[in-house]
């Protein structure tokens, strides 16, 4: 999610001060070549602990059945998986930067969030080619762009995918029969075609809960904004903040103008909650039903179960995203050249990103598939989410990403979409004034580009 084409040091990222993570492993490398489909190659002589960090919310990655499988049948290759933060571009990204550029304290696999990739394709001297081991046979289990985007400046394959970000809209049930609005989830997507319509149904739903303490209709800015540029984007060229020449077009994009002037409109209408996403009253009132509505690309199924919890079990469903379907998220694996065992490390990503790894993820945290078999097997193709309502999410993601385009995403996405974002939270919750708010919008992004 960040762009610059130098090689040096690494552009300032809004870097937090983070611990160095201690990664202690022994053992041994041979030039074993781990088989295509996620089986491991012969096991190391010796005990090796691989170390595995992610980011996100809620049930974030899905990792945790999947890793103790490995680990039962690998006693020689333990791996040990840690979910850092649920928040990447400001407090994830900037650490893995500075273990990068330090040469130490990366895990011997991190996972990337996909506005990042602009950043870490122009670095390929921190990362392990992968194609070394064996994972370029890898190639006819993704779809062409998703496989593309791994590969580096050094035109050397860097990182395999792991989700895919198909959209729909989640919404509590049991709110919406409150305010006397159908709770199935095809009549609720029949409510609302378009963005206009989505509005329609807020003020409906917020002359129903009038009351200072009553739930909002949407939760914030952030899921909005998200959603809606996942959709224009495509329209304007597959672009966003930066054209496919790593030049800013914030202003000039008509994708950006869209989805900032109808966050501005729903805000106005006083139908948000005015929560950041990821922040802990956000998550609070996930489990709360402090708002009703909220755009969810299938990772984000996860995020919503994991921080609702059990007692909230089938009060939320799943519908139809106004607009038509869009594109938000997706994640790879990499393996950090200052990996102390490249070779079980790229064994135990191949596995996670394997049909094996991609399933169970999907079975635990709704991330759904970039691998096409993994797609197609019925474990996923048939899968409900007893969580929400036992909707067929395999089905609805299924079909909601078979269209979708890649967006291009510059090397300082990440930067510039942490600091514009920041304004739409301000101008949601009153710090910014709403004529002023485009202009700032503007300023911040430009500033975040450099």
């Amino acid at each position: 999610m960040l762009n610059n084409k130098r090689q040096g040091k690494l552009a300032a990222v809004a870097v937090m001060a983070a611990t160095a993570l201690a990664i202690t492993s022994c053992g041994s490398s041979d030039d074993a070549k781990p088989a295509a489909g996620g089986s491991s190659a012969p096991a190391a002589a010796e005990p090796v602990t691989i170390t595995v960090h992610t980011f996100g919310g809620g049930e974030n990655f899905g990792y945790d059945k999947a890793v103790e499988t490995w680990n039962a049948a690998h006693p020689n290759i333990q791996v040990k998986y840690q979910n850092l933060t649920d928040r990447f571009e400001d407090v994830y990204l900037p650490q893995l930067l500075q273990r990068l550029q330090a040469g130490s304290g990366a895990a011997d696999i991190i996972a990337l969030d996909e506005g990042a990739m602009g950043l870490m394709k122009a670095r390929p001297q921190f990362f392990t080619d992968l194609a070394a081991y064996g994972l370029d046979s890898r190639k006819a289990d993704f779809p062409a762009a998703k496989w593309d985007n791994g590969i580096n400046a050094d035109n050397k394959l860097f990182a395999l995918g792991t989700d895919i970000g198909g959209m729909t809209m989640c919404y509590r049930a049991d709110l919406f029969e409150k305010a006397g609005l159908p709770t199935e989830r095809e009549e609720v997507g029949k409510l609302w075609p378009d963005w206009n319509a989505f509005m329609e149904v807020g003020k409906k739903f917020q002359a129903a809960n009038p009351g200072k303490g009553d739930p909002k209709f949407l939760d914030g800015p952030n899921t909005l904004y998200n959603v809606i540029l996942s959709q224009e984007a495509p329209k304007n060229g597959n672009i966003s903040y930066f054209d496919k020449s790593n030049q800013l077009v914030i202003e000039s994009n008509p994708a950006i103008k869209t989805s900032f002037d109808t966050v501005k409109s729903f805000s106005e209408a006083g139908l948000t909650a005015k929560l950041a996403s990821f922040t802990p009253p956000w998550n609070a009132a996930i489990k709360k039903g402090g708002f009703a509505t909220m755009g969810c690309p299938a990772w984000m199924l996860g995020v919503v179960s994991g921080a609702a919890g059990d007692s909230n079990k089938g009060k939320w469903d799943v519908a139809a995203v106004p607009g038509g379907a869009g594109n938000w998220g997706g994640s790879y694996l990499a393996v950090p050249k200052q990996s102390k065992h490249p070779k079980e490390a790229a064994e135990v990503l191949n596995y996670l990103t394997g049909k094996e790894g991609h399933v169970m993820a999907f079975q635990e945290a709704a991330a759904f598939p970039s691998s096409i078999p993994a797609q197609q097997d019925p474990a996923v193709s048939e899968l409900k989410n007893a969580f929400f309502n036992d909707a067929p999410t395999g089905q609805i993601f299924g079909a909601s990403v078979k269209d979708l385009l890649p967006t291009f995403l510059g090397e300082k996405h990440a930067q510039v979409k942490t600091s514009v974002e920041k304004v739409l939270e301000g101008m949601d919750q009153g710090s910014v004034p709403y004529d002023q708010a485009w202009t700032k919008f503007l300023e911040a992004g430009v500033k975040a580009a450099g």
